[in-house]
C-alpha cells in the first residue's frame, strides 16, 4: 500500500525555531538606564523635576525680569500690594518683593545644595573607612559621630553663632558640623553589607588597594542610598535655614532668604498678607519638589520594585 505524501505547510511548528532558541528578543538595558526609564514613568516625580528646575530658572534670571533692585529702598512705596509695577508687592522698606523672592531663592538654594555636598563628601569618607576597616577603627569613628549626634543643635547653632558672627558660611558650618552623620551611617552599613561580597574578596586578592576597591567596587554599589539622601537633604537644609533665620540666627541684611524674608513678613500678616505669603509658598514648593523627587529616586532604584 502507498503512503501519502504529506506536505510541509500541512505542519506547523510550536514554540521557537532551533535558529531562534537563542535570540534576544527585549534589548538590554543598563542598571542606570533602568532607573532613569522607571523615575520618567513616576509623574510626581517627573512633575517635582521640572517644579525644581522653574525655581532654578527663576532664581537665575528672575531678579532681571524686573527694573526694581532687591535691596534698594524707596520709602515712598512701602507695604504696597501686587500690582502690574511690583508684582509681589513691596515690604516695609519699600523693597520690590518679587526680586527679593528670587534673590533669597539663590541664597536658599545655595545653603541647600551646599550643605548636601558637604555632607555627602564627609559622610561617604567617614561612613566608607568606618564601614571597610571595622574593628576598633569603626568602633571609634561611629561612638565619635554618636556623641556629636547628641550635642543639641540649636545650642550648638547660637555657640558659633556667638563665636564666629552671623553670616552665610557660619550658617552652612552649622548646618554640616552634624549634618554628615545621616550620610556617614548610610554608607557604613552599605559598606558592611558588600565588603565581604565575592568581587571584593576577588579585587583583594589580585593585589586591588583600599582606595581602589573603595572607588571601583563599594562606593558605586552605594550610590542608589546616597542619592536618595542627597535629595531629602536638600530640603531639609533649605527648612532648617528658614528655621534659623525665622529665629533672628539666619542672614544679616541686606542679604535675604526665604527665612529672613518670612521671619520679617510675620509681623505684619494681618495687614500685608503677601510679604509672608510669597516667601512661604516658595519655601513649600521647593521642599514638596526635592521631596517627591527623593521618593521617585527610591522608588526607581529599588530591584524589588523592577519588572
Amino acid at each position: 500500500m502507498q503512503q501519502p505524501q504529506l506536505s510541509n505547510d500541512k505542519f506547523k511548528i510550536v514554540g521557537a525555531r532551533a535558529s531562534e532558541a537563542e535570540k534576544i528578543s527585549k534589548p538590554s538595558l543598563s542598571f542606570w538606564k533602568d532607573v532613569a526609564i522607571r523615575f520618567r514613568k513616576n509623574k510626581l516625580a517627573m512633575f517635582g523635576l521640572v517644579l525644581l528646575f522653574i525655581l532654578i530658572f527663576m532664581a537665575i534670571f528672575g531678579p532681571y525680569m524686573t527694573e526694581h533692585s532687591y535691596r534698594a529702598n524707596d520709602l515712598t512705596n512701602t507695604n504696597k500690594p501686587p500690582s502690574s509695577e511690583h508684582w509681589f508687592g513691596t515690604d516695609d522698606l519699600g523693597r520690590d518683593v518679587f526680586a527679593r523672592v528670587w534673590y533669597g531663592a539663590r541664597i536658599s538654594l545655595f545653603i541647600g545644595v551646599a550643605a548636601a555636598l558637604t555632607d555627602l563628601i564627609i559622610g561617604v569618607l567617614w561612613g566608607g573607612i568606618a564601614g571597610y576597616k571595622g574593628g576598633r577603627t569603626d568602633e571609634f569613628m561611629m561612638r565619635f559621630a554618636d556623641i556629636l549626634w547628641g550635642v543639641p543643635y540649636l545650642l550648638l547653632v547660637i555657640l558659633l553663632m556667638v563665636v564666629l558672627g552671623q553670616g552665610l558660611g557660619t550658617m552652612i558650618l552649622a548646618m554640616t558640623i552634624t549634618g554628615w552623620i545621616n550620610m556617614a551611617r548610610i554608607v557604613r552599613g552599605q559598606v558592611l553589607s558588600l565588603k565581604n561580597q565575592e568581587y571584593v574578596l576577588a579585587s583583594r586578592t589580585l593585589g586591588a588597594d583600599v582606595n581602589r576597591i573603595m572607588s571601583k567596587h563599594l562606593i558605586p554599589n552605594t550610590m542608589g542610598p546616597i542619592l536618595v539622601t542627597m535629595t531629602l537633604t536638600v530640603p531639609s537644609a533649605i527648612f532648617t535655614e528658614a528655621f534659623l533665620s525665622f529665629l533672628g540666627l539666619g542672614l544679616t541684611p541686606p542679604l535675604a532668604s526665604w527665612g529672613s524674608m518670612a521671619s520679617d513678613g510675620l509681623p505684619a500678616i494681618r495687614y500685608y498678607p503677601w510679604r509672608l505669603f510669597f516667601p512661604a509658598i516658595f519655601i513649600s514648593l521647593t521642599i514638596f519638589a526635592f521631596n517627591v523627587i527623593g521618593d521617585g529616586m527610591r522608588d526607581a532604584l529599588d530591584p524589588r520594585l523592577r519588572k
